[in-house]
């Protein structure tokens, strides 16, 4: 039998009582903790009560501002005069898209249009990028199940500037997978205003441009999540996206080389890796038979020469990780012979089938676009209709101020900071920032494509300084808890008598 002491029984029952009476409603403090403990973890308050859920709020904040003041900003041509397409192009896409919604995908697939090209007319199915169109005629579809009766002009008006907001989100995505969350919160700011992107968006220009920026983007962000996971579920998530993006815009073509040249350095710089491997081998397969879906683009993948890099490069790869795989079953000065042979051997075999199969008329020549992309001069000689364009001239210095305002100032500073501090991700945005530099150069049109990397790039320099001038308050307030020595306990001295 056990003896209770009246004095500790009297002690334990009033401090029960005064835990009950303290909680409310007869419940103990300890209950209140375990319930406020499992609200954290799931219920609305207790999460806003986490610092985790003030910083996801925030960051959920920015972004719905950035979609929305990237939306208003374009809408200043409905404003002024009445929604409506203007500008050629759009409104052939928007008699396609009206096609398309009226009369069914197959119909559109095999429509002659007989007003195009007049007298001679146009096969719409085999001559366009159908993405634009049947992205608008699934949101019209959607819609209209949802009963919300738009017609589908309004929807074609309004297409660019709703996918600059999700082009913002997509840039918010990369760069926090190659910087931090501050960086792509910036970069997504940045996005939504920045000139040279709100030129080919606007309300009313229904044309390839207002979806394939969101769309390279989106396939950059996953290829750079594969790259640094080695998962095929990312890897097939970006191939689906490159699909995407070569129903949508011809430039699909600077995805197809700048994935294998990453890829091509990354070999240059020993930083091979399985996760590379996985990543490229599979997108390159699985992309390569999506992409040969699209009417338009057919059999030039495994045809012309704008994509043969990327063939290489896919060769290149296995004979590199067949070498890999040989090292641990050879000896050094074997294994070094053998590598040095097997690279050498497979470059020449790819380069002379190159050549030899240009020669018999297999793979077809560059394109004249893409021999003006190297020489300015050659479309103004040999295809002056290309020439004549006004957005194929090369790009002025106003150009690349009026299009990119400060953040041309700050765009070498982040690429600096990505090359300071590199890895296999930020390789990648070097390579796109510097080849984006050079195209944009020498094509007005291509500024498109230089506008998200500077914006990227330009947030990976403020967030980087605002970060360091901001932590070094930090530090000074909370010295590292791994200095020991007699120096440092004297500084912590010194900074806590200071803070007295």
């Amino acid at each position: 039998m056990e003896e209770h002491h009246p004095v500790t029984d009297n002690k334990h029952k009033s401090s029960l009582n005064s835990g009950a009476s303290y909680s409310g409603n007869g419940r103990s403090s300890m209950a209140v903790t375990e319930r406020g403990s499992n609200a954290g973890g799931g219920g609305l308050s207790g999460g806003l009560s986490q610092p985790a859920g003030w910083q996801s709020l925030l960051s959920f904040t920015i972004l719905f501002v950035a979609w929305l003041v990237g939306f208003s900003s374009r809408l200043f041509a409905v404003i002024r005069f009445e929604s409506i397409i203007h500008e050629f192009d759009p409104w052939f896409n928007y008699r396609s898209t009206h096609l398309l919604t009226t009369s069914g995908f197959y119909e559109f697939l095999n429509w002659f249009d007989e007003r195009a090209w007049y007298p001679l007319g146009r096969i719409v199915g085999g001559t366009v990028y159908p993405g634009l169109m049947v992205t608008a005629g699934l949101i019209h579809y959607v819609l209209n199940l949802l009963h919300i009766t738009v017609h589908i002009r309004d929807v074609c008006v309004f297409l660019a500037p709703v996918f600059s907001g999700l082009t913002s989100i997509s840039t918010f995505l990369l760069t926090r997978e190659l910087w931090n969350q501050g960086a792509g919160l910036l970069a997504a700011c940045f996005m939504a205003i920045v000139p040279g992107y709100i030129s080919r968006s606007v309300a009313g220009s229904f044309d390839n441009e207002g979806i394939a920026i969101f769309a390279l983007q989106f396939t950059y962000y996953l290829w750079v999540k594969s790259v640094r996971t080695g998962s095929v579920f990312w890897t097939i998530g970006c191939c689906l996206s490159y699909f995407y993006m070569v129903s949508a815009w011809g430039g699909y073509v600077f995805i197809i080389n700048l994935i294998p040249l990453h890829v091509f350095v990354l070999l240059l710089m020993q930083r091979f890796s399985r996760r590379v491997y996985i990543a490229y081998s599979a997108f390159y397969i699985i992309g390569l038979v999506l992409s040969m879906q699209i009417p338009f683009v057919g059999f030039q993948p495994i045809r012309t020469s704008e994509h043969m890099a990327a063939a290489g490069v896919f060769v290149l790869l296995q004979v590199y990780a067949f070498l890999q795989y040989l090292k641990d079953r050879l000896t050094r000065q074997e294994f070094q012979t053998l590598f040095f042979l097997g690279v050498s051997l497979a470059a020449g075999v790819v380069f002379l089938s190159v050549i030899y199969l240009t020669y018999i008329g297999y793979i077809a020549p560059w394109s004249g676009r893409f021999y003006s992309l190297w020489d300015t001069g050659y479309a103004k000689i040999h295809i002056p209709i290309i020439a004549s364009v006004s957005e194929h001239q090369p790009t002025t210095w106003v150009s690349f101020f009026f299009d990119l305002h400060i953040l041309v100032c700050t765009f070498p500073a982040g690429l600096w900071f990505c090359i300071k501090n590199i890895n296999d991700e930020r390789v990648f945005v070097a390579l796109y920032g510097i080849s984006a530099v050079y195209f944009a150069g020498v094509m007005v049109r291509l500024m498109l494509t230089l506008t998200p990397v500077v914006c990227m790039l330009s947030a990976v320099a403020f967030s980087s300084v605002v970060e360091h001038y901001l932590g070094d308050n930090m530090k000074r307030a909370k010295p590292p808890a791994e200095d020991n020595s007699g120096r440092g306990r004297q500084r912590e001295r010194a900074l806590t008598l200071y803070d007295k």
